[in-house]
């Protein structure tokens, strides 16, 4: 049975749906002032798995994920550059979709922006207050009352008498507690702003998942994950304010994912010590990459450097080696392989072990190769099966190993033709003269009863 990590009783728990059947679903998303760097690549692609993965097991999952798309980094990144803060959200927003894209990630079944939920919002804030849990600031801002939620700290499990307000806590003397957090803040000159009961002005950031996600999946749904980050405040303080407004539980199981690491150091914009996706990609091929995210456990910390990125590439070599040139056939059914495989993903999405079940599978593969290549080629379609799952071993081998390739590929072919006719011609000088001008290219060429296939090594 699947097994599910949850932050809020931080333990391991068998997974069980609100609705036989049914998964919902809500990941916080991007706020788009910038390009999304690895951070957020790490993030996304941890969800993706595990949407993939409960969809695999037959599970009918509603996917949320939203868009911040109005903010102090918004507001400032317009300001800075003298436009509309929708033009810089709008900019942002279409450069993540294409990374999203290329890295391959599942499109969400709902993607909602902030801006197309004021009403809503305002909504939730409006049975915050009638509940007795808010209250309106002396600056007109409207404020959560933390105090008057008991289980305050229960996700981040922080004890609320021992949280002092610091670098986390913004202190102002407009609240009545240094941990109180803002709802709805009145509009400054020159800033956006939409009506509500209070007066001119917009969201607090931790009040638009809550409006968001109980609009499109209900007031108690099964899974909500983000960054570890989140946890303390956003997380925390959208569960309090969210029960606060509800008669019911909000969210049944909260998923956290590490953090990726620069130098031991957590990757984030506003530490300065960012890389892109889009960086990345230039470099090096989105399935690499996506490996690399998958490496280690979605829980754990993981280190970014070039080497990683390498060695993920020679991992994916050592697949697509063991699938090249076998025929294609239909992949067989209740193996060791892929019980090992679900073992593994049901062990709280465990896709290291499940990985290391793959590369098993790719080992008998080559074993298997000389003596039966039949089965060979059945536990090769297993392989791809498995991979599909979480989203790797799709690519044609051939487009693989050329992947990456700086060269014209028609010259190539050009030359191995060339090659293959001196061979016909037994001119065995000029098939090696061309074999090392290929070798000049980082080209290696492969003969094989099927033909010759080139890859590119550099």
């Amino acid at each position: 049975m699947l097994q599910v990590y949850n932050t809020l009783f931080r333990q391991k728990e068998i997974f069980q749906p609100i609705y036989p059947g049914k998964v919902s679903v809500y990941v916080c998303g991007v706020t788009v002032y910038d390009y999304c760097h690895l951070g957020h690549a790490r993030t996304y692609t941890s969800a993706d798995v595990i949407v993939r993965y409960l969809r695999w097991q037959g599970y009918e999952v509603k996917y949320v994920r939203n868009i911040t798309d109005v903010d102090d980094k918004i507001i400032k990144r317009a300001n800075e550059n003298k436009e509309d803060f929708h033009a810089v959200a709008q900019r942002f927003t279409e450069a993540m979709h294409e990374d999203f894209s290329t890295l391959g990630l599942t499109l969400p079944d709902h993607e909602p922006r902030a801006t197309e939920y004021i009403p809503q919002m305002v909504a939730v804030i409006e049975k915050i207050i009638a509940n007795s849990h808010a209250y309106i600031g002396e600056n007109g801002d409207v404020y959560f009352d933390v105090r008057s939620f008991p289980n305050y700290g229960c996700l981040s499990h922080h004890n609320i008498e021992q949280l002092e307000s610091g670098a986390r806590v913004e202190i102002s003397e407009v609240k009545r507690d240094p941990l109180d957090f803002v709802l709805w803040k009145l509009a400054k000159p020159g800033e956006p702003s939409w009506d509500s009961p209070w007066g001119k002005g917009r969201p607090g950031w931790h009040i638009e998942c809550s409006a968001m996600a109980m609009d499109l999946l209900g007031e108690h749904f099964d899974i909500h994950a983000g960054g570890r980050d989140l946890i303390f405040p956003h997380h925390e303080n959208e569960n309090a304010q969210s029960q606060a407004a509800l008669p019911t539980k909000f969210v049944n199981v909260w998923m956290h994912t590490g953090f990726l690491q620069m130098e031991k150091e957590k990757m984030s914009k506003s530490l300065g010590n960012f890389i892109t996706i889009r960086d990345v990609l230039r470099e090096h091929e989105p399935e690499v990459l996506r490996f690399f995210l998958m490496s280690s456990h979605y829980r754990s910390p993981l280190i970014y450097t070039s080497d990683a990125l390498h060695q993920a590439r020679q991992a994916l070599v050592r697949f697509y080696t063991a699938l090249r040139f076998l025929p294609e056939v239909k992949h067989p059914h209740q193996t060791k392989y892929e019980a090992q495989f679900v073992a593994a993903m049901n062990d709280d999405f465990n896709t290291p072990v499940a990985l290391s079940v793959l590369f098993d599978l790719a080992h008998e593969i080559q074993r298997l190769r000389e003596q039966d290549i039949n089965t060979a080629a059945q536990y090769g379609a297993l392989l791809k099966y498995l991979g599909s799952v979480i989203g790797i071993l799709q690519t044609n081998t051939e487009v693989f190993f050329q992947a990456g390739s700086s060269v014209d590929s028609v010259k190539v072919e050009k030359l191995i033709q060339a090659r293959q006719q001196a061979r016909q011609n037994k001119n065995w000088v000029e098939a090696d003269r061309i074999r090392d001008e290929l070798a000049s290219m980082y080209i290696a060429i492969e003969d094989s009863p099927q033909g010759t296939t080139w890859k590119f090594l550099k």
